[in-house]
């Protein structure tokens, strides 16, 4: 037998100084999982960057490609006086976008298409055109009117147009729409949204400081309708801009019977036994009906087309090409052209907004290389802060003082605080259909204490002084603080009518008696001198040059203007590359779509109630006028709201 040894079970010697093999293992484990996260990170960033590059580089469309064939308008989204920059990777991460054509780009490709005889016809594709402000409208579709006066062909199509889209479409030799689609004209106007019932639910006071009698910004926060002042402004303005768009129609296409459908269009449709394309091509609004094939042959006749792709294809030329070979002139002495765009706001932005800040930056910048002979200011916007208007108007000054001369042009709206910027020049241009005016200015604070109430939360503390703490977000404001703010506010309407006043060589009683945040079509605004002269941006650089005593012929504009980095131009290259062609529906498409943007309106309204935050000279009554698509900020908003809710 044969002895085996007792296993021993007595404890192994352990180093107290040194920690447990298990625990370092462990340590290394974790950072081996951190390093392995850090390096797929990197990797995923990297085949992104430059998978956005090759695309990008792939989507360019090369500048000595175009040969001849049809030029394409495909405005599938709305024309700006300045495009908001695209987020860098907006496009691959799939979020949607509404596209925005900057105004003069579309004006100077259907001017040179019609000069160019590889354009043999110009093309507009309407079917989600997201619309402009009137005087957008009307200096497009006068560019397409001269291309049809040349002799050269412009064919329009859309499923159904909207009114904006129609107003561009009335000047095309061609106007062809899907048989099952159909034209209603709407007319402007319409429901805007009130919000006194709502915050009063929810417990919110809504502190309102103002100045003007018509200035109805603040309303939907202060009422549950509208009021017989703002009513009565918005009827004049509408039917003024409504009879501009009647008379550019009828003088385009004297032979469509409009009228009709926009007195009884339930007759002329019920008539067409419900057919609303065939009664519109009935009246002379349409000149054919027919799908997107049809269309494309029509259009292959002109342009030609290749055999070996399907039916309706036709020799294009892309916009966007078509662009890029045609660049703004660069010869003659430089007038500088500042622009003004979108919401006037404090600090720093990018384009399609007017950040005080930047535009100082951008014109003192300007003025600082000594080569501008004048200076145009192009103003496209509604308003806004009145720190940052009177930051702009200071730096275009500044110009003054250097002793250039200083031509404003007048884009689609240049209303409150688009008005106080435009106050330096020597001149003011605008169109007839540009919305102007609204000389007032507001301040809104929200508080809170009945809304905290309702949950049980009160407020209270020590106060050194009447104003301590105020004012009040929880607590509420005191007589005294309103009393100071409402003060401010008409000290601050003061100044912007004297301003005004010191412009226009009027006396502070009579801007007072034109202003009280009444806003005015161009044409009104000329008869009682808020405008000297109609033209358009570049009747405006050729009184430039010859108020600098120069010859309008040998000189260029040289805008004053941030340009986009590289990852927001490779965006856009990326982002506009695309031949799909979704369309935009019928007519109760564009309904729909309407209602949705109506909503991302309200989402928007409640944020800015709850974050304004200075002294306002903006205006209400511009946004029933404009392109139909909400700012991406509130589409944003919208989204998160409805994926929050499970939509």
């Amino acid at each position: 037998m044969t002895d085996t040894a007792a296993p021993s079970y007595a404890p192994s010697y352990v180093d107290p100084a040194r920690p447990p093999r298990r625990k370092w293992r462990l340590v290394r484990g974790v950072w081996k999982f951190l390093v392995a996260i850090k390096d797929a990170l990197v990797l995923i960033a990297m085949l992104l960057f430059f998978g956005l590059i090759f695309a990008a580089l792939n989507a360019r469309q090369s500048t000595t490609a175009i040969k001849d064939g049809a030029l394409v308008l495909d405005l599938n989204g709305s024309i700006v006086e300045q495009p908001e920059e695209q987020a860098a990777f907006a496009a691959l991460s799939g979020q949607s976008r509404t596209r925005q054509f900057r105004l003069r780009d579309v004006v100077r490709s259907i001017d040179t298409a019609r000069t160019d005889a590889r354009v043999k016809v110009v093309v507009l594709d309407l079917d989600s055109f997201g619309g402009a402000y009137p005087a957008a409208l009307g200096e497009v579709g006068d560019a397409l009117a001269r291309v049809r006066a040349s002799g050269k062909p412009v064919l329009a199509y859309a499923t159904a147009y909207t009114d904006g889209g129609y107003r561009l479409a009335a000047n095309a030799s061609e106007i062809w729409v899907n048989p099952l689609g159909g034209t209603i004209f709407m007319g402007p106007g319409g429901n805007q949204l009130y919000y006194k019932g709502l915050i009063d639910k929810l417990g919110v006071n809504a502190h309102v400081y103002r100045v003007g009698r018509y200035k109805s910004f603040v309303e939907p926060y202060t009422r549950a309708d509208q009021s017989e002042d703002a009513k009565a402004a918005s009827t004049a303005l509408y039917g003024t801009l409504f009879a501009q768009w009647r008379e550019a129609v009828a003088k385009a296409r004297p032979k469509a019977q409009i009228a009709q459908f926009m007195s009884a269009p339930d007759k002329v449709i019920l008539a067409a036994n419900g057919n609303i394309a065939e009664a519109n091509l009935r009246a002379g609004i349409v000149d054919k009906l027919g799908d997107r094939t049809s269309f494309g042959r029509r259009v292959a006749e002109i342009a030609g087309s290749d055999a070996n792709k399907p039916a309706g294809n036709y020799t294009e030329i892309k916009y966007d090409a078509w662009v890029k070979a045609n660049p703004l002139p660069t010869a003659g002495d430089s007038i500088g052209v500042l622009t003004i765009a979108g919401e006037i706001v404090d600090g720093e932005s990018g384009p399609g907004k007017a950040a005080g800040k930047t535009i100082e930056k951008a014109v003192l910048d300007g003025l600082a290389k000594k080569t501008l002979k004048a200076l145009v200011v192009r103003v496209d916007s509604p308003g806004g802060s009145v720190m940052a208007s009177e930051q702009i108007r200071l730096a275009i000054l500044e110009a003054k003082r250097q002793k250039l001369p200083v031509v404003v042009s007048m884009g689609g709206l240049a209303a409150s605080g688009g008005y106080w910027v435009s106050t330096p020049a020597d001149v003011i241009f605008a169109e007839p259909g540009t919305i102007t005016g609204s000389i007032g200015i507001f301040g809104v604070v929200p508080t809170f204490e009945n809304a905290l109430a309702k949950i049980g939360v009160t407020s209270d503390g020590v106060k050194t002084t009447p104003l301590s703490g105020q004012p009040d977000i929880t607590g509420g404001t005191t007589p005294m603080f309103d009393a100071i703010a409402q003060a401010g506010i008409e000290n601050g309407y003061r100044q912007f009518v004297s301003r005004v006043a010191a412009s226009r060589k009027m006396t502070p009683a009579r801007v007072d008696e034109i202003g009280q945040g009444r806003v005015w079509d161009g044409g009104t605004a000329r008869q009682i001198g808020l405008v000297d002269r109609f033209g358009t941006l570049q009747d405006a650089i050729d009184e430039a040059a010859k108020r600098a005593k120069l010859d309008p012929a040998k000189v260029h504009a040289e805008y004053l203007e941030k340009k986009p980095g590289f990852l927001a131009t490779i965006a856009q290259d990326f982002g506009n590359d695309g031949d799909d062609d979704a369309g935009g529906g019928d007519a109760f498409a564009h309904v729909a779509a309407d209602r949705r943007q109506m909503l991302a309106r309200a989402v928007g309204d409640m944020k800015r109630l709850a974050t304004s935050g200075s002294i306002q000279a903006r205006c209400l009554e511009c946004g029933g006028m404009g392109p139909t698509a909400v700012g991406i900020g509130d589409a944003k908003l919208l989204d998160l709201l409805l994926a929050r809710i499970g939509f």
